[in-house]
């Protein structure tokens, strides 16, 4: 593959940036890396991991680089288009990887007065419970969505440039409406999230939590894996997409309940209709990954 960016900056270098730029660097798509972030030491271990070639600021990044991603927390996100307002290049194409489009939309319109055509709000559907410049790897990203949320202004230049990248990460792309994201990432992503560690926090309180972790089985341990993930980055979320994660929340709520509702009526064939139909949807889903990741 020819080289598509000849400088592409890289606004925080951990899981998500960072398997950007292998992946971008091993399919020979990308010819320079720029990275940027708070903290010099962490710069300095993604040069040594050959993530980044160079750091500037991220005004100086903005200006000179073709493709800016923004990789922060969805709390650091107004902060990072305010550095860049102003210093945008006039060929450059900004884009991010949140979680919550709306949020990161409403950031965008409030650094730079209006959401500019040069925008495009991105996610990818990606990631593991690690991060940091060492978790980064070139293969996170084969096989999986990217989800874009254009506005109305965006440039179909600028949606076709990010769908390029993407793609030559070894993603597949998708289009979708930022409140649909929203809606649709809440009840996918967001929700086991908060689930997960809502399972622990409450386990860890009850009297007997230490033989209930002592002899906890793999159905824990597998359920519970992501809430070892980062809790500020899922705070942030969580509080950006509070909306429809609370819509979600009460939805499962509801579900509990009829769950709650067989046990006590000792209704058998009820609980296990439940579980019939809950294998069902999943073994669909396992397929349909399948099929996506062999496409």
């Amino acid at each position: 593959m020819s080289v598509a960016i000849r400088r592409l900056a890289v606004i925080g270098v951990g899981l998500i940036g960072g398997s950007l730029a292998l992946a971008l660097r091993r399919a020979g798509a990308v010819e320079e890396v720029i990275g940027c972030g708070r903290r010099a030491a962490t710069l300095e271990r993604a040069r040594e991991l050959g993530i980044i070639d160079t750091t500037m600021t991220i005004a100086e990044a903005a200006a000179a680089a073709d493709v800016v991603v923004v990789c922060v927390p969805l709390g650091a996100m107004g902060g990072v288009f305010e550095a860049m307002a102003g210093a945008v290049g006039p060929e450059t194409v900004v884009t991010d990887a949140g979680s919550a489009k709306a949020a990161v939309i409403a950031d965008a319109e409030a650094a730079f007065g209006a959401v500019p055509p040069w925008f495009v709000p991105g996610h990818p559907i990606a990631g593991t419970e690690r991060s940091g410049p060492e978790a980064a790897f070139p293969e996170l990203y084969q096989g999986r969505r990217v989800i874009l949320t254009p506005a109305a202004v965006t440039d179909p230049a600028a949606v076709a440039r990010v769908r390029a990248m993407w793609e030559a990460a070894g993603a597949g792309v998708v289009t979708m409406d930022a409140a649909h994201h929203d809606d649709v990432l809440a009840a996918t992503s967001h929700l086991p999230h908060v689930l997960a560690y809502a399972l622990v926090d409450a386990l860890s309180r009850w009297d007997d939590r230490q033989e209930i972790f002592e002899f906890a089985a793999g159905g824990f341990r597998d359920f519970t894996r992501i809430a070892s993930s980062d809790p500020a980055m899922w705070r942030d979320i969580c509080m950006a997409n509070r909306g429809p994660l609370s819509a979600a929340l009460r939805r499962y709520l509801s579900e509990l309940e009829e769950v709650i509702q067989r046990l006590e009526a000792a209704d058998a064939a009820g609980l296990e209709e439940i579980f019939h139909r809950a294998r069902h949807e999943r073994e669909r889903f396992l397929e349909l990954l399948e099929g996506r990741r062999a496409s």
